[in-house]
C-alpha cells in the first residue's frame, strides 16, 4: 500500500504539471506574437475537437462489424447542434445538449 506522503505528493506534482500546461501558452504568446496565418489555422481547432467528440459519441463500435448508431445521442443532437446555429452561445449549446440527452434518455428508457 503506498504511503500517504507518496499519495500526496502524486496529487500535488499532477496538479502542478496540469496548470503549468494550462498557463504556460497564455505566458508565452505574452511575449510572442504569431503570424496570422498560424493564428487562422488555430482558429479551427475547436470546431476539429468538438466535431471528434461528436462523432466519437454518435456511434458504438462492434469489434469485426460496422459501428452502429447510438440513437440517444443522435436524437440528442438535434436540437442541440440547431441551438448552436441558433444562439452561437456555448452555455446555451451545452445546457440544451444535457436537458435534450436527459430527455431522450427518460423517453427511450435508458
Amino acid at each position: 500500500m503506498p504511503s500517504f506522503n507518496f499519495v500526496l505528493l502524486t496529487i500535488v506534482g499532477t496538479g502542478v504539471v496540469t496548470w503549468l500546461s494550462r498557463i504556460t501558452p497564455f505566458v508565452l504568446l505574452k511575449k510572442f506574437q504569431l503570424s496570422k496565418g498560424v493564428v487562422e489555422f488555430l482558429s479551427f481547432v475547436p470546431i476539429a475537437i468538438m466535431s471528434a467528440l461528436w462523432f466519437e459519441n454518435l456511434f458504438v463500435q462492434h469489434i469485426g462489424h460496422l459501428p452502429s448508431i447510438d440513437w440517444a445521442n443522435l436524437l440528442a443532437s438535434l436540437p442541440t447542434v440547431l441551438s448552436a446555429v441558433i444562439s452561437k452561445n456555448l452555455l446555451v449549446i451545452v445546457v440544451v445538449g444535457v436537458i435534450s440527452l436527459g430527455v431522450t434518455r427518460l423517453m427511450m428508457g435508458m
